[in-house]
Parts: C-alpha cells; sequence; structure tokens
C-alpha cells in the first residue's frame, strides 16, 4: 500500500460513520443509495454529505455529459498505456486524470477496465489493459495509485468476467471456480492489495448463474471478506435487476438516479426484514468512506482537500498536455516488423502517405469512452509538420460500414456563424422548448440534460462548407427524420433500434444516408421526431431474458443519443486505389495507415471477424507491389489479420493514440521517438485461430469459458491454437539486443533474476525483460510472473532486476477451496516475448 493510500485510511478511520448514519431514518439511508442524476449522487446536509459527481473514464474525464460537454483531454487508449510495460506510465496516466477530475469537480473517474482480452473479437478491449491477468493487474494498480495520490477516486470495472459486449446485459459467463480466481479476479486482487483502490463497478452480465451486481460469493465473500476490502460497489448504468438479492449480494450503490430497484422497494424489503437494517448501514458506511476520501465529506472537518477542485490544473490543449499525451501515446506503440531498418525514417527522399486512416486517425474507440477532445490530430497533420513538402498525402478506401456524426468544421450555426449546429427543441405541440448553439454535432436527449419537460422534435440547422455537388446527409436516431433545405424535404427515413439493450439508444443508434446534389454553401434542416420506446414492454415481451419486475432496465427511458450527419461524397474504392498505386510508383517510401473504426471498437458490440474492414487489404497490397519500400501503420487496438505482411518491409502498431496521436505516429516514424512497446495480447494468424474465439452466448444465454486458466498466450503456448501471428510481449523498438547468462539473487521461493543486456544498435533504446513460469505441475499454463524494463545507450550493458510476483507461482485448489503452492519443480523463461526466449533457468 502506497504512504499516500495509508494516510487516506488513517483519515477515514477518524470519522464516525456509524454516529453519522445514526442520524438519518431508513428512508433517507436509502435515498442516499441510489443516484440522483445520470452522473451524480444526492448529499445530505445533516451529515455534511456533499454531492458527489461521477464521470466515465478511463481514456478521459468527460464530465457530466454523454454527448457535446466542455472540451476535455482524449488520452491514448488503455493497451498503449498497459503495451509500454512500464509503471511509471501507468501512474503518470492516473495522475493527469486524476488533474482533469479536479478541473471539471469530478469526485470518482469511472476506470481502468481490468477485464481480460479472452477473445480478439471483443469489442471493448481498446478499454482493457491485456490478455494477461497480471499485466493487467500491475498496470491497473500503477493507474490508481496515481489518480488516488490527490483524492480522486477510480473506480475498477467491471467485475466479474465481463469480456464480451454481446448481449451483456443477458448472458452468463459460466467460468470455473479456479479460473475466475487465479485469471479474472487477480487484476482486481492486485489493485485492492497493491494500490487501496476505493470502488468498483458491478457488471451487467450474470456469472455462473447469478447477477454480478448479485454476487454473495464474488462481491461480500472474496472481494469484502477475504481481501478485507472497505471500499464499495457501484452497479454499471441500469445493471441491477433485483431489490433484495442485490442488496444482500454486496452492492452498495445503484446507479444511474433517480429511479432504480432500490428507494421504496428497499424500504419496504427492510420492513419486512428481507434486507436488515445493518447491511443498509453498511453500504451507506462504504458511500460516506468513499465521499470522505474524495472530499465529499464534510462532517469530520478535514481541510485535507480544501483545494481540491483546483481551477488552475492544466487545460486540454496546454502546451503540457500536448507533451505528455504524445510521449505517453509513443512509449505504447509496438514495432513488429522492421525488415533492413526501414524505420525510423532516413534520408531526404519523398514519402507518400496513404489511407483514411491517414487523413482521419482513429484517436479514439467508441461507446462510453468517448470525450470531447480540444481537437484530434492526423498522421497527415503530423507527418507533414515534420517532412513538408517531401510528403504527398492520399485518401484511402472507405472503412465504416455506418455513418457518423457530421465533423463540426464542416458545419456552421446560421445564427451564429460558429462551428457546430443550431438546435432547436420543440414540444408535442409545437411550442419551442430551446434553441442553441452546438459545438458538436451530436446530442442526447432525456438523458443527462436538464429540461423542465421533455422534446417531441429535435431541429438540426447548418449552414455546410460544401463545394457545388454530391453531399452525404442523414440522421442518426432512432424516429422520424425529414432532411430538407431552402427549396424543401430532400430525404425522409424512419429508423428503429434493432436489438434488445437499451444501451442501443446511446452507443449503437441506428442511421441513415442520402447522397445528394446541393449548392455551395448549402442551408440544411433535419428535423428529427422522437419516437417513444417502450422499452419495458419491449424486454418483457422477450420471457428468454427472465427479467424481474423491478429490473432497472425496465425503467429505462426512451432516452439516446441524436445527431446530424453530413460529409462531402467521397470517390469510389476503385479510384482510390488507383490514385494510391500511382504515387505510390513516384516514392521511395510508401505509408499506408489502416485500421478500425469506433464501429468495430465499441462499447455494445463485438466484432465478427479480424479482417480489415473494406478493401484496407487489398490497398496495401496493391501499395506493396508498385511502392520501394512499404510501411504499414495500423491505427487498431486490438489484434488484425495481416495477409499483406510478407509483402511489407514494416508494420507499427499504433492503437488508438488519443488527440495527439498524429504527431504521436509522426514522430516515431521520423525517429523523433521510439516505439518501445510490447504487444499486450496475442495476434491470431486467423479468424478463429485462437484459444477461445466465440463471444455469443448460447441459446439459454450461457457463455462458457471453456479455455479456463489458458487465456491467451497462455492457450497457444499449451497448443490450444495453430501458431499466433505474433506473440504476447512481442515488440522491435529501434534497439537491438544481447542477453547475457541470468542468474537467481534471491534464495526465496519466489524468485528475483539478474540478467545484462547490451544495447548493440546505433541508438540509445530501452529494453522490457520478461519473466514467465512454465511450472511442471500437468494442466498448469505458461504465465507472466515479472518484467522490468531499463533505458539503454548505443553500445552499453546494464543489468536488469525482475522480481517475480508470488501470487502467480500458486493455484485454487477446489476441493479444499483455498490457495495451495504448485507442486515439482518447472522453470523461468528469460524473454523478449514468448516468441523470443532467450534463456530458461530450473526454479530452486
Amino acid at each position: 500500500m502506497s504512504q499516500n493510500t495509508a494516510d487516506y485510511a488513517q483519515l477515514t478511520r477518524t470519522v464516525d460513520y456509524a454516529a453519522l448514519i445514526a442520524r438519518l431514518s431508513l428512508e433517507e439511508k436509502v435515498h442516499l443509495l441510489t443516484g440522483e442524476t445520470a452522473f451524480t449522487l444526492p448529499g445530505n446536509d445533516t451529515i455534511g454529505l456533499a454531492p458527489l459527481a461521477f464521470s466515465d473514464g478511463p481514456t478521459g474525464v468527460r464530465g457530466l455529459k454523454f454527448a457535446g460537454g466542455d472540451a476535455v483531454a482524449l488520452f491514448p487508449n488503455a493497451t498503449l498505456i498497459s503495451g509500454s510495460w512500464d509503471d511509471s506510465v501507468a501512474e503518470e496516466v492516473g495522475r493527469m486524470l486524476s488533474e482533469e477530475a479536479h478541473r471539471q469537480r469530478i469526485h470518482v473517474v469511472l476506470g481502468p477496465t481490468i477485464n481480460l482480452h479472452r477473445s480478439p473479437l471483443g469489442g471493448r478491449l481498446f478499454e482493457a489493459y491485456s490478455e494477461d491477468p497480471y499485466l493487467t493487474g500491475r498496470t491497473g494498480s500503477a493507474y490508481v495509485r496515481g489518480m488516488q495520490a490527490d483524492g480522486t477516486a477510480a473506480c475498477l470495472k467491471h467485475l466479474v468476467a465481463n469480456e464480451s459486449e454481446t448481449l451483456r446485459s443477458f448472458m452468463d459467463s459460466r467460468v470455473s471456480e479456479t479460473a475466475l480466481r487465479e485469471v479474472y479476479l487477480l487484476p482486481f486482487q492486485m489493485a485492492v492489495e497493491d494500490a487501496g483502490v476505493w470502488s468498483m463497478m458491478a457488471a451487467y452480465n450474470d456469472v455462473n448463474g447469478v447477477a454480478a451486481t448479485e454476487q454473495n460469493h464474488v462481491q461480500n465473500e472474496i472481494v469484502k471478506g477475504e481481501w478485507g476490502w472497505d471500499g464499495l460497489i457501484m452497479s454499471d448504468w441500469f445493471a441491477t435487476k433485483r431489490t433484495v438479492a442485490s442488496a444482500n449480494g454486496g452492492l452498495d450503490l445503484v446507479m444511474p438516479g433517480p429511479s432504480g430497484p432500490w428507494g421504496e422497494r428497499l424500504v419496504s424489503a427492510v420492513q419486512r426484514g428481507d434486507v436488515a437494517e445493518a447491511t443498509v448501514d453498511d453500504h451507506l458506511t462504504r458511500l460516506l468512506r468513499l465521499a470522505e476520501r474524495t472530499g465529499g465529506l464534510r462532517a469530520s472537518g478535514s481541510d485535507r482537500r480544501a483545494s481540491t477542485f483546483n481551477a488552475g490544473m492544466p487545460s486540454p490543449d496546454s502546451s503540457l498536455r500536448r507533451e505528455q499525451l504524445r510521449r505517453i501515446a509513443s512509449r505504447g506503440m509496438v514495432l513488429v516488423k522492421n525488415n533492413g531498418g526501414t524505420l525510423p525514417l532516413m534520408g531526404t527522399g519523398d514519402v507518400t502517405l496513404i489511407g483514411r486512416h491517414a487523413v482521419a486517425t482513429q484517436d479514439m474507440g467508441g461507446g462510453s469512452a468517448q470525450v470531447n477532445p480540444p481537437y484530434q490530430s492526423t498522421v497527415a497533420e503530423g507527418l507533414t509538420e515534420l517532412l513538408g513538402d517531401r510528403l504527398t498525402v492520399v485518401d484511402g478506401v472507405a472503412v465504416r460500414a455506418r455513418p457518423v456524426a457530421a465533423a463540426p468544421s464542416f458545419v456552421r450555426d446560421p445564427d451564429t456563424g460558429e462551428h457546430g449546429v443550431r438546435v432547436t427543441l420543440l414540444a408535442a405541440d409545437g411550442r419551442e422548448i430551446s434553441s442553441r448553439h452546438e459545438d458538436g454535432t451530436a446530442i442526447t436527449v432525456g438523458w443527462d440534460d436538464d429540461l423542465e419537460e421533455a422534446p417531441a422534435v429535435v431541429i438540426f440547422s447548418a449552414v455546410l462548407a460544401n463545394e457545388a455537388g454530391p453531399v452525404r446527409l442523414g440522421g442518426i436516431g432512432a424516429g422520424h427524420w425529414t432532411i430538407s433545405t431552402t427549396t424543401g424535404p430532400i430525404a425522409e427515413a424512419e429508423l428503429a433500434v434493432a436489438g434488445v439493450d437499451p444501451g442501443e439508444t446511446m452507443i449503437c443508434q441506428p442511421a441513415f444516408t442520402k447522397t445528394l446534389d446541393l449548392p455551395e454553401g448549402a442551408v440544411v434542416t433535419a428535423r428529427y421526431e422522437f419516437k417513444a420506446l417502450d422499452w419495458p414492454q419491449m424486454l418483457a415481451n422477450n420471457p428468454a431474458l427472465e427479467l424481474a419486475e423491478e429490473s432497472h432496465l425496465l425503467e429505462t427511458g426512451s432516452y439516446g443519443l441524436v445527431a446530424l450527419v453530413a460529409e462531402p461524397a467521397v470517390r469510389t474504392d476503385d479510384a482510390a486505389i488507383a490514385e494510391a498505386e500511382k504515387a505510390a510508383l513516384q516514392a521511395g517510401t510508401a505509408i499506408v495507415v489502416v485500421g478500425l473504426t469506433e464501429e468495430d471498437e465499441t462499447e455494445g458490440s463485438d466484432k465478427t471477424t479480424l479482417a480489415l474492414p473494406g478493401r484496407q487489404d487489398e490497398l496495401v497490397r496493391s501499395v506493396a507491389a508498385a511502392a520501394e519500400r512499404t510501411v504499414v501503420v495500423v491505427n487498431a487496438a486490438t489484434p488484425v489479420l495481416m495477409p499483406w505482411l510478407d509483402e511489407v518491409d514494416a508494420v507499427l502498431i499504433a492503437g488508438l493514440p488519443g488527440q495527439e496521436g498524429g504527431r504521436a505516429i509522426a514522430a516515431v516514424l521520423t525517429g523523433g521517438a521510439e516505439p518501445t512497446g510490447r504487444l499486450v495480447t496475442t495476434y491470431p494468424a486467423s479468424d478463429s485461430a485462437a484459444p477461445a474465439w466465440t463471444v455469443t452466448p448460447g441459446e439459454d444465454l450461457g457463455l462458457e469459458y471453456a479455455d479456463g486458466t489458458a487465456v491467451g498466450y497462455r492457450g497457444w503456448h499449451a497448443g490450444n491454437a495453430p501458431e499466433p501471428l505474433f506473440w504476447f510481449g512481442h515488440g522491435l523498438g529501434y534497439g537491438s539486443w544481447e542477453y547475457g547468462e541470468p542468474r537467481l539473487v534471491s534464495e526465496d521461493a519466489v524468485p528475483t533474476l539478474q540478467v545484462e543486456v547490451t544495447n548493440t544498435a546505433s541508438r540509445p533504446s530501452r529494453e522490457t525483460v520478461q519473466v514467465y513460469f512454465d511450472p511442471a505441475e500437468p494442466g498448469q499454463p505458461v504465465r507472466l510472473v515479472g518484467y522490468a524494463g531499463e533505458e539503454v545507450a548505443p553500445g552499453a550493458t546494464v543489468s536488469v532486476t525482475v522480481a517475480c510476483d508470488p501470487r502467480l507461482f500458486r493455484r485454487w485448489d477446489e476441493s479444499s477451496g483455498s490457495w495451495v503452492p504448485m507442486t515439482g519443480q518447472g522453470s523461468l523463461l528469460v524473454a523478449r516475448g514468448l516468441g523470443d526466449v532467450r534463456a530458461r533457468i530450473p526454479m530452486p
């Protein structure tokens, strides 16, 4: 436990929570245990409890608005943080996010996500760190320490076995007790034991037939009981399914509010004797402790956080933030191929940059991790700044199947002339409720707004920055759309949600577009007529879902995200490939930027393939056949297939690099920064060629975790899948390395190793020494047990010490219900990734 965490623990022990709780009636107690709004909690002056504010994370502190809101810093995604294999990077990210929270008066940031990359199809993996529980737990712990050091609470999510999004509110993760303990709970345990985390979030899914929000075994027996944890467990938003079971099962707080399955139902349950009032008191004690730790409890008289919310924190577009975000993004990028020293780019020759992701770089994933950044940089912008007229930029093929909200730079408010749109809300009788300017082109209705009445119509008005000719216009949101110009209506559509999850209205809304010929600077109006959705009836009509009458999902309204679509019509893919080939012939080096979008890497849905969308593979092959040298930059956080790998000279995995992403990628390509990252997930060679693949539950809504503890690289190493494309831990950087003979430097049962590494390259570099344990006990898979990194000058030799973690040298024994040491000798692997093992040492 860090000294800061210990200080806060001492502080909270001085508060008499029982005395405060004794001042409240049962009704007042229960009232405090459900959110007041989408992202806030109620306060209570009687006990000095201030309202608390939560914000989505973990790639930025978005604030209290799901869409729009103030500009905030957009961070590199989670795999770029863990990809650094460096605790100091994760801790710095935590500190920066705490500053972002302070600037916005946020008490709790909803992150980090420490679920695992079990199947590469998982749509939300970009938010999570790794397929390995130890790397995940260690990175998450460092992030938590940084965030909580100045009194902002981190919230571990999602407890537990929430590795996929398909039918996430209804599916049942069926996982053995052994795998649960050794793999899926380990990152949570590490963040409790090593960082003293203050809150957790219970997941949407069931675990072995019991809702995550009702998991007495996980929440009460393990987390609060065995681990002795004193923090608070909140529900994911609308995840609470039953009143009594959740209250008795260890859930402390229901989100969001003000409705929900607790309130009057919980009061009645206590009065009937179904829930003990002492249980309610325990939940409230944990809430008050969270408030005290984050500066929201005045009863103790503490002035520890008198200046908690400091308006002097760095702005999201400050020079400090730019430097930090660019450096962190580049540190986590992974160079997986580099024939003949193709990278970094050297000399003065011409360079051609190709691809939709080059001119519209994907800097973040979809869903609740999205934020409203002050800007986003592209690879084209970053390389142009460095190479000037040496660079030729060519757009690529289409990469999306669904339309996206219009770029604010393409539209202007017809009233003010500012970039953005005019949004007018009308009541059912046609009265104007409000008319306002929006910097963006998407809003939420009935979710995080403060309107006195619900609107029936939303009207977007904008002046387009278009040239005369074809333009794609449309809308996003379930309801009736009419698009008009000054000449009258020109397009119409009726959109409806397709699935059974109310979350779709916020994350996966239906959309439409139509390509229309318009005059230059066209004035358009998009009228959206709100369609009421009776989710209670829709969900109740599906008996397979077995929802209790008090399920929070049944109280979701017809809220949703609504957006205007407007963009210039794009050329055909054939034309794009032909232009790319022509440009590649004229340059010494061609850089093709390919990747995924927020359609693929998003909350709310999973992928069906690892293939790049559209004709991106064809684009790469065409360029590689024409260019003298070809570099591919993969702008995606999770594995993609690379059928062209043998045809190109270098491949850089750039992740989703945040608002400074384009400049970070440019710096790495030109040698201004080194991609010292290592892969945090194994890359399969083809679809299905992984130890775990399917993310779709069966007819009984069950998803079997049949890979047990052999998750990810562990399963590949055990021979449970064909040889991967790239192993976990792989990464070349710009150095080259010789390893000496490693030696054990401790006599303990849990070893510490030392090994000398020499940088044989002509430039400074960073090496990450990885240590794996390969048990002799049958059925026990290989596992990462330690790692350490060092900066090494060219030609220099340094000694690297790696201390192994004792929690990886034990196993869970289901017959005795306890931890036991593994039998047999086993060996330690010293490696640069499991595909490049440098030494094997027998265990003492």
